[in-house]
């Protein structure tokens, strides 16, 4: 929308509105009434809404979250307004047609016309009961009410502005708002008019606990206008019974009984008790800040947790806060790895020897969304694209300042050890070991960063004691082992002119190479006879069967986990000559290095399994089976089409 000086100002109040506000956004852009601006009012949210709205050109307004009623998010909208006429919808809703913009508006032109309200119809994501109830609520013909009949609705209405200018909206209540406004008008002999062709879908994606509060802040603000109170209540029990009967019995008429059943008794009886207990002692939770940001706001969020070994659970869980060195990240992807399951299992060594405990939410393989900010973050923003390094040393004791971050005794993992992981819909991070994704790098592959960190650093080891050793040479290197760390290696290796042989008892895994450096090599036997390794299975009797057979002045390099309990013979190590390098985990320079490198990977035998975090049972399955090369978690899609965005 271009008009510098608009007709009408479109305000919407947002919080966590990520998964509906570009269908809302797009209908807007395609209204054939384009006489208007439109302004975002956020109350704090920490997903990508913010991102959204600025994407398609809407006016973004940021206010805190303890100063929400939604009074006073409207007043702060319509403040900052340019139009005389005032359209607010709620950003989980999608007009039905192109023209319901100007068809809302029109009334609005009369001089006797105070507010409109439009018509609000479900979809099929919406409760049965709340279907019928907009039917009953909204007809299909157009109404004018005038004092002693009033209603509105700001899910879907506009108002004229110079009349808002002499009464905002009431921000002491809980919520309507609409109603105390339009009763304020007509008592003063304006109309209030109902437009049933400007329709829009109203999608509550709620869950029961959220339907409570809901129907729980309008009871409340209901009792304090004096619309109900206690003499109200029997009438209010007797309504919603025949409600129900009514429901059922056109649940039958649709032949959706059986499905609908459960959820319509739900319903009324959620709505019942909520204004029951709204009415009765609703007046005392809105005293207080905290009391009121419970009607409103919901700060759950989910995770896996992983409670004791073989006890895992999906659950709801507090989304946290960043402290001022710190981000929040919205993650996008996740993936599995070897070690999720050790943990699963109790198998991981530092879960045996007391450095790391129960419970703690698993992943270290991830990519997401900066979505809050620190306030002492300066290289970061939200919106920011990002992955994360899984180690985390204090950076201050004398190890750190060594550059020998392993060492460090504060340290911690992510989703490993002291530091909950990816499994999660928003993880907290401390900024320095956040690195912003390239533009030619997409999510699903930036989360496979962490893995070729890790091979990047353990590589780096091994070339250098083989220019020591060895002098550069033209020696094959052997990996052992073509899971995900392997196949990375094998390609790393190759990218850096290196001869490569592969071996691997899963003939699928080594179809995936295509490289001529890269040579398949099935017989272990034959293999032993090379000098340089990388074993990356952490199979200790293969790792026993190499050290044995290799010859004089052989190099290891060992990437595998967890290499149990094996007996060595350590003079075989001594009187030949052979070395033994360990790496573990990568650093800073190593994820700056992955991100450079990983979009010349040819990456698409790692993204053939990916599966909802939902189903992060079904993608352990997967990962034990090894019919896929990597199993990936999408916990939040990245696929957001914003095609429509810049209208304005």
């Amino acid at each position: 929308m271009k008009t510098v000086h608009p007709e009408t100002s479109i305000v919407i109040r947002t919080f966590n509105e990520e998964s509906s506000l570009p269908a809302l956004m797009k209908a807007i852009a395609t209204q054939t009434y384009q006489d208007f601006e439109t302004l975002v009012v956020d109350s704090g949210s920490y997903d990508r809404t913010t991102l959204i709205a600025q994407e398609f050109g809407a006016r973004l307004i940021k206010i805190n979250s303890e100063d929400f009623t939604f009074g006073y998010s409207l007043n702060v909208g319509i403040k900052n307004a340019n139009g005389k006429y005032i359209v607010i919808v709620s950003a989980h809703t999608e007009p039905l047609d192109d023209t319901w913009l100007e068809k809302l508006i029109a009334p609005l032109k009369r001089s006797d016309v105070a507010m409109t309200y439009g018509k609000q119809v479900g979809n099929e994501i919406s409760k049965y009961s709340e279907i019928q109830d907009f039917k009953r609520t909204y007809g299909n013909e157009p109404l004018e009410l005038t004092n002693g009949s009033y209603f509105a609705n700001n899910a879907n209405s506009a108002i004229n502005k110079n009349l808002w200018e002499e009464h905002p909206f009431d921000e002491s209540l809980a919520g309507l708002e609409d109603l105390e406004w339009a009763q304020h008008w007509t008592h003063r002999d304006y109309k209030i008019v109902y437009e049933p062709q400007a329709g829009i879908y109203h999608i509550h994606d709620e869950s029961w606990r959220q339907v409570y509060r809901r129907f729980f802040r309008e009871a409340v603000a209901a009792h304090i206008i004096g619309i109900k109170n206690t003499v109200h209540i029997p009438g209010i029990f007797f309504d919603e019974i025949s409600l129900t009967l009514r429901d059922v019995v056109r649940s039958l008429r649709d032949r959706v009984a059986l499905k609908s059943f459960y959820p319509i008794l739900a319903y009324r009886t959620m709505k019942y008790l909520a204004t029951f207990m709204g009415i009765v002692k609703g007046k005392m939770t809105v005293t207080n800040v905290e009391g009121r940001q419970s009607l409103y706001f919901s700060n759950k969020s989910s995770a896996v947790i992983f409670h004791e070994p073989g006890r895992a659970t999906i659950e709801q869980v507090d989304t946290p806060t960043p402290n001022p060195s710190e981000v929040l990240i919205k993650v996008a992807y996740e993936g599995v790895c070897g070690t999720d399951l050790e943990i699963y299992h109790g198998n991981l060594g530092y879960y045996k020897n007391g450095m790391a405990s129960y419970p703690i939410v698993p992943g270290h393989e991830l990519s997401g969304w900066v979505t809050r900010v620190g306030a002492n973050v300066k290289d970061l923003e939200e919106g920011d694209r990002v992955v994360v390094e899984c180690i985390q040393s204090c950076g201050k004791c004398s190890q750190c300042k060594n550059n020998n971050w392993i060492a460090c005794e504060q340290r911690k993992e992510v989703g490993v050890m002291r530091l909950n992981g990816g499994y999660a819909e928003y993880i907290v991070t401390p900024a320095r070991f956040v690195h912003k994704i390239p533009e030619k790098l997409d999510m699903k592959k930036a989360a496979l960063c962490e893995p070729l960190a890790v091979v990047i650093k353990g590589v780096k080891k091994l070339e250098k004691v083989v220019a020591d050793v060895n002098g550069e040479g033209n020696k094959k290197y052997v990996v052992i082992g073509a899971g995900p760390i392997g196949h990375f290696c094998a390609k790393l290796l190759a990218m850096n002119n290196k001869k490569v042989l592969v071996f691997d008892r899963h003939s699928k895994r080594l179809e995936c190479f295509s490289d001529p450096l890269i040579e398949i090599e099935p017989d272990l036997e034959k293999i032993c006879q090379e000098s340089i390794f990388v074993e990356a299975t952490g199979d200790p009797n293969i790792l026993h069967k190499l050290v044995e057979g290799s010859p004089a002045g052989s190099i290891f390099l060992l990437l595998g986990l967890p290499y149990s309990r094996r007996e060595f013979d350590f003079q075989n190590i001594v009187a030949f000559d052979k070395t033994i390098i360990g790496s573990v985990g990568s650093s800073f320079d190593d994820f700056d290095a992955a991100l450079e490198i990983l979009p010349g990977i040819d990456t698409e035998p790692f993204l053939q399994n990916i599966i909802p975090l939902s189903d992060f049972e079904k993608a352990w399955e997967s990962c034990k089976q090894g019919q896929y090369l990597k199993t990936i978690l999408e916990v939040n899609s990245d696929q957001y089409d914003l095609s429509g965005a810049g209208h304005e």
